[in-house]
């Protein structure tokens, strides 16, 4: 839901809207970050930087979500949705659960820094 308020000027105007698109607050999108040896290489040479989602998280919410909580400017998001891998129990074959993947490419004069 949008709302647009005008103000005495009406080339000025608010925008207020619901925390994001899939209904989820924003710090309930972004679930932890992926800091792996790879994802590390990533982060230094391109600016990428790898996150676990929600699965309902479209790629506007994940956009806002890491530009509001890193206070940082996205340049390019790409989402993975990661199966389940089969996995044994005693006699039992079961999977574990899948998730989403989010690799978010930032501007070059931004950087996250998670130590």
């Amino acid at each position: 839901m949008i709302t647009v308020m005008m103000m005495n000027d009406p080339s000025e105007t608010t925008q207020t809207s619901s925390p994001t698109r899939s209904g989820l607050a924003l710090h309930q999108v972004i679930l932890r970050p992926l800091v792996t040896e790879k994802g590390t290489h990533a982060a230094t040479r391109h600016n990428q930087y790898a996150f676990e989602v929600d699965g309902r998280a479209t790629k506007g919410d994940i956009r806002r979500a890491v530009e509001d909580l890193f206070h940082v400017k996205v340049r390019h998001i790409g989402t993975q949705t990661r199966r389940g891998k089969a996995r044994r129990y005693r006699y039992k074959m079961g999977h574990t659960a899948g998730w989403k993947k989010a690799i978010v490419t930032l501007h070059d004069e931004y950087r996250i820094d998670f130590f």
